[in-house]
């Protein structure tokens, strides 16, 4: 009985021992597994911080190179002319053409005396220089009143109805339109230059050949056109015999309030009352 008691005993002793050895050994694959862990999570972190500073470097690279050279100070030198730096021209461009816009250019006047079959530029309240036109026939009279330039073309393509003829020698347009505020109606050169000088036209006011493309560079759009039928006090003195000194012209100002300038677009086909 005793030696059953003994054996009983040591077999505990080793239940136990091996017991701890068991918990000893997964301690130790626990803490092994935990160290590994750990170990990538570092290795993780490193990789991380690298390519952060990899993306850091390469950002400043990038915004380095979008940084504006400054342009090279330019000594001031009273007296003389310096030669300006490389950014400089497209402000001065800009500058002038701002100057040129606040400060538009002076607006000229064209008379037409129907009666007289004659155009007249007034230039600052002088006439600047006076055509021969030719005018609408009975049957097709020019309309007359206060009108303005709305569009102008070089080398128009003429359209009447279904009818379109190109620019040349065929087109009754001629090599320049001025269009008024009347629609259909306008100021413009002619195939038939013996024409200019006749009540001929279909309502527009023909013009020779050169005599319209000195015009065409002498007016623009929203400049006015007083056409008048009869021969007042004022189309008198504009188309008088001309003298060593012009008498001043005053022209009163246009009181139709349907006259205004529509749009200031260069019209390359023209649909008028010309036939």
């Amino acid at each position: 009985m005793r030696r059953l008691v003994v054996i009983s005993g040591k077999s505990k002793i080793i239940a136990a021992s091996a017991a701890m050895a068991f918990s000893l050994t997964s301690i130790h694959l626990a803490a092994k597994a935990h160290i590994a862990s750990l170990q990538r999570e570092q290795e993780q972190l490193e990789k991380t911080a690298v390519s952060t500073q990899q993306s850091a470097l390469s950002q400043d690279s990038f915004l380095n190179e979008l940084k504006p050279i400054p342009p090279a100070p330019v000594a001031p030198n009273i007296g003389a002319v310096t030669e300006p730096s490389a950014h400089a021209p497209s402000i001065t461009r800009r500058s002038q053409a701002a100057e040129r816009s606040a400060s538009p250019a002076p607006k000229r006047q064209i008379i037409i005396s129907i009666a007289d079959r004659q155009l007249a530029v007034i230039d600052h309240g002088q006439v600047f220089k006076t055509y021969p036109i030719a005018v609408g026939a009975r049957g097709t009279p020019s309309p007359d009143g206060d009108f303005v330039i709305v569009n102008h073309a070089k080398d128009p393509v003429y359209r009447h109805g279904d009818k379109e003829i190109a620019p040349g020698k065929d087109n009754p347009l001629g090599t320049r339109w001025m269009g008024l505020s009347l629609k259909g109606y306008g100021i413009h050169g002619t195939n038939v230059q013996s024409s200019v000088g006749k009540a001929i036209s279909h309502g527009c006011f023909r013009m020779r050949k050169q005599d319209v493309e000195e015009l065409y560079t002498l007016v623009r759009v929203g400049d006015t056109v007083m056409v008048r039928r009869e021969r007042d006090a004022m189309i008198a003195k504009v188309f008088s015999a001309p003298s060593p000194t012009q008498p001043a012209v005053t022209l009163a100002a246009a009181t139709n309030s349907e006259v205004q300038a529509t749009a200031a677009a260069t019209t390359t086909t023209v649909e008028t009352t010309e036939q």
